[in-house]
């Protein structure tokens, strides 16, 4: 049952990076407007947002594994819409779809998985999926970029939509019997609301994770290529040194030092992850040389392994069963937020990379400082909390 569901995160984040080479070629090859070109881009995120906030709540109502069907058989017929593609209008309309539901996907996966987890290997098994995140974003790209040369993009979205439609069927044979995982009382529904989950130290320490985690994301995409650039490298090179970071947290996820997540304190992995990011954030940004530039993406890549479980595992930590798939709802729309705000605001401060990343490195020192300021704080599941009072 696990690994059926590590395939179906690895799937859809394969889905979400396979796109980024190929949208924004694909709208301008549609000869619409650059206003047209870069909403088809931002629209998916926007809409991914709300496809993460309906998933969790409906889990906790109905249970994971049929949230699961939903999205990944709503996801597959949004991926073969693509080839209806004709103007901006169906453009935006099947992204902004195609956005939404994927959104449904990924909350109810990470709660199917937390739910079956033994807390003694929250972290383990949190390190285990990012190595599917990250596998994922080495090979997503890369299979766009080379299927692009000879076909279509919705061709591309078609193949993604034909993988979706067999973890769809996947899913009814290999998850059918796991649907006794816990639905929300409603005495309980009562009890927990979702302002509480702002208030809880150790929840809004993950949310404010994964936004800095992907805000880094968002930052690097746009200003990574730029820096390469000008340092007169070809395009290749950007791929690279993406895909050693990308190596490197998925050497960390799969080897035996995977039970550090199991061993320390999520809060104090998560900060040591931030200030790591920091660092590397800021040695980009004083660098010329490509191996220095390499070797800070190594330490980019170990903060990005140390966060991920981090945040996964304090989730866990703070929330129970019953409200575990809204909080991870939550949760992932603070991911696909993070992405826009990340590149929108070096776009619109108009920052060059030196600049930008010296901006990035000082926000994740921010966020690493806040992280320590709460290791003294509550970090009990919210329900508890409320229950102790």
């Amino acid at each position: 049952m696990r690994f059926f569901v590590y395939l179906i995160v690895f799937f859809s984040f394969f889905d979400l990076f396979s796109q980024l080479p190929v949208i924004s070629p694909f709208a301008t090859g549609l000869g619409v407007s650059a206003f047209i070109v870069g909403l088809s881009v931002g629209i998916y995120s926007f809409a991914n947002v709300f496809g993460n906030i309906i998933s969790g709540i409906l889990t906790d109502r109905r249970g994971p594994f049929y949230i699961l069907l939903l999205g990944l058989f709503t996801s597959a017929l949004s991926l073969f819409s693509y080839g209806l593609i004709s103007g901006s209008v169906s453009l935006i309309g099947i992204r902004f779809l195609h956005g939404l539901t994927e959104g449904l996907i990924i909350p109810a996966a990470f709660t199917f998985l937390a739910n079956g987890s033994e807390r003694s290997k929250r972290g383990r098994n949190a390190a285990i999926s990012g190595a599917f995140v990250g596998l994922a974003a080495i090979f997503g790209p890369a299979y766009s970029g080379i299927v692009s040369v000879k076909t279509s993009v919705a061709t591309i979205m078609a193949i993604n939509g034909a993988f979706m439609i067999l973890l769809t069927i996947g899913a009814i044979l290999f998850l059918r019997s796991f649907t006794y995982v816990r639905k929300v009382k409603a005495a309980k529904q009562k009890v927990v609301k979702p302002l509480a989950f702002f208030r809880h130290p150790g929840i809004i320490r993950a949310f404010l994770g994964a936004f800095f985690l992907m805000f880094s994301q968002g930052v690097l995409a746009l200003v990574l290529p730029l820096k390469v650039e000008h340092l007169q490298f070809d395009a290749k090179m950007t791929g690279m040194l993406l895909s050693v970071f990308g190596l490197v947290a998925v050497l960390i996820f799969v080897l035996p030092i995977n039970r550090i997540f199991d061993i320390a304190r999520p809060m104090v992995t998560l900060a040591i992850g931030l200030l790591l990011m920091s660092g590397s954030m800021l040695f980009l940004s004083q660098v010329d040389e490509l191996s220095w530039m390499m070797l800070a993406m190594v330490v980019y890549g170990i903060g990005f392994a140390f966060l991920f479980p981090s945040i996964n595992s304090l989730l866990i930590d703070s929330t129970e069963p019953e409200t575990r798939g809204k909080a991870y709802g939550f949760f992932y729309a603070f991911f696909s937020f993070g992405v826009v705000v990340g590149s929108g605001t070096i776009g619109i401060l108009d920052l060059d990379f030196h600049h930008a990343f010296m901006l990035a490195s000082a926000i994740l020192l921010i966020a690493a400082i806040f992280t320590f300021i709460g290791l003294r704080k509550d970090t009990r599941p919210v329900e508890r909390q409320r229950s102790a009072q």
